[in-house]
């Protein structure tokens, strides 16, 4: 009976585990997930604009949605539209953490390496200001890869974030699409029957203006966008 119990822990441990590692929107669990949902009036003007977060290894979503604020399991705009999963194989530590770890004698590998470094970074921006067009939600994501060197890389920054929601981001559902697209819709319809051209040449200056912003700040102006 003894040994039969032995053998049973380690598949209901990894029962547990992949339990944990699953995706379940209704109950807002994403492990391992950036997650996005549209901004009231902001995403209702441009569709591709968003409110970002990063979820924990349980999928608890945390994302910078105030000055010095933090929110924890509770998205700021609503349920999460799209999301990807990160894999968190593809996380590494930086040289200066290494050595750190080499010299306190601690082992190469952290079980909880994810959730320690997203800790870590949300007791850096809860004492942070926060700005829409400087310090904002995709500063505080982009800084968690950052810390964990996602994907080898440690020059995340906003654009490149949310060029990858964009272009890899999964839909929750039909409904997040609809909702995510069709208060732009409407918007830009109505818009175009009264106001014609000026109403587009003034929608297209709204875009290259903020994305214009977001560029200069990111790859030329680099201490204009906190990470």
């Amino acid at each position: 009976m003894e040994s039969n119990a032995e053998t049973g822990t380690p598949f209901m441990r990894h029962n547990t585990l992949s339990q944990a590692m699953q995706i379940d929107p209704r109950r807002s669990r994403f492990p391992y997930c950036i997650v996005w949902t549209p901004i009231p009036v902001l995403s209702w003007l441009i569709p591709f604009i968003g409110h970002i977060g990063i979820c924990r290894e349980d999928g608890v979503i945390l994302d910078f949605s105030g000055p010095n604020f933090v929110c924890v399991d509770n998205f700021t705009f609503g349920s999460v539209a799209r999301f990807i999963q990160m894999n968190n194989e593809k996380c590494c530590t930086s040289e200066v953490e290494n050595q750190v770890r080499y010299e306190q004698m601690e082992p190469e590998t952290d079980p909880n390496h994810w959730d320690t470094t997203l800790r870590k970074s949300m007791q850096e921006f809860q004492h942070r200001s926060y700005n829409l067009l400087t310090c904002n939600c995709h500063s505080f994501v982009a800084n968690n890869l950052n810390r964990l060197t996602y994907n080898g890389s440690s020059k995340w920054n906003v654009v490149n974030l949310a060029v990858l929601i964009f272009l890899k981001g999964q839909w929750v559902n039909k409904a997040a699409i609809v909702r995510s697209f069709l208060p732009f819709a409407i918007i830009f319809s109505v818009g175009l029957m009264l106001g014609g051209w000026t109403f587009v040449s003034m929608w297209a200056f709204l875009v290259f203006v903020l994305f214009g912003w977001f560029l200069l700040g990111t790859y030329c102006f680099k201490s204009m966008i906190l990470l």
